[in-house]
């Protein structure tokens, strides 16, 4: 039996489909289509739906470590489950882009001037991105630094909540460090939050707002994976489980923080989310739960 779209089917029930649609489903499809890709996610793997196993680009992980402790992090709880990844280059040769890290706190490492002059020689045409909370950047630091595109987290706007979803009261520091950064236009820009609906959705747009005013270029706004390591912590902060799995939600606050920002969502769910008409796109649900992070790459 073939399995019909909705559209054939309501036409099936004698119903144009577009009767169907509702006003907020046809303005999120549209904010869909006008999104762009994040620049992070530019030459990735996940944007290409046709391959049945994508995989990041390459990374450089200098240590699981960090002087975090965020009540979501994945990579907390790979630490825990000894799937942290050694330090090291994992990837290929000529890639596109490497990531420096994507566990734990690279400014922790004394090594982190060194290796990005190594990733920098060794892969000269290579795009470098630099993840971090930032909240160990300084301005003396940041000259010895030479990457193309900044990421630095930052999932509340105030100190108090700041301090509620890091257990780290550096909210000042993370602040300083977007500021440094977003000064320096010789590097994209970009503030990556984490939506947690219940703690922090009120505060994006918020965040956004205060990005922009520091000269940020962008922010990354993506959707919590929530680790089963994780689940207390995120249920004692608020967490509204039911919420953290709809699109449409998640839509909806990206819309709010895009009035003060450059908005762009998770280059490989924009991928998926181009392909659904109006009405899917508005009542879909996306599985947020997950055991541990899984490092898809070689060690090289």
């Amino acid at each position: 039996m073939k399995r019909m779209s909705w559209e054939e089917f309501a036409r099936s029930m004698g119903v144009e489909p577009h009767i169907l649609e509702n006003e907020e489903a046809r303005l999120l499809k549209k904010f869909v289509m006008d999104l762009k890709f994040p620049t992070h996610c530019q030459g990735c793997q996940g944007l290409d739906l046709s391959n049945p196993n994508p995989v990041h680009h390459p990374s450089y992980e200098l240590t699981p470590a960090c002087n975090h402790d965020c009540i979501f992090c994945y990579s907390n709880v790979a630490v825990k489950l000894g799937k942290a990844p050694k330090p090291g280059y994992y990837g290929w040769e000529r890639p596109y882009a490497i990531t420096v890290s994507q566990y734990g706190e690279p400014l922790i490492s004394p090594r982190i001037v060194e290796v990005n002059r190594m990733l920098r020689e060794r892969f000269p045409e290579a795009r470098l991105d630099l993840q971090t909370n930032g909240s160990l950047l300084t301005e003396e630091l940041w000259e010895k630094l030479d990457f193309d595109l900044v990421m630095i987290s930052l999932d509340a706007a105030s100190r108090e909540k700041h301090l509620k979803i890091t257990n780290a009261d550096t909210f000042d520091a993370v602040v300083n460090a977007l500021r440094i950064v977003g000064s320096d236009k010789s590097v994209r820009s970009v503030v990556r939050t984490i939506f947690m609906p219940g703690i922090n959705d009120e505060e994006v747009p918020r965040i956004a707002e205060l990005a922009a005013s520091l000269g940020i270029d962008e922010m990354m706004l993506q959707p919590l994976t929530i680790h089963e390591l994780n689940v207390e912590r995120l249920k004692k902060a608020g967490l509204d489980f039911d919420r953290a799995e709809s699109i449409r939600e998640y839509l909806k606050v990206a819309m709010e923080a895009k009035k003060y920002i450059d908005v762009r969502i998770s280059g490989c769910q924009l991928a998926i989310y181009r392909t659904m008409d109006p009405l899917t796109l508005f009542s879909a649900r996306r599985v947020a739960r997950d055991v541990a992070p899984a490092m898809k790459r070689e060690r090289a």
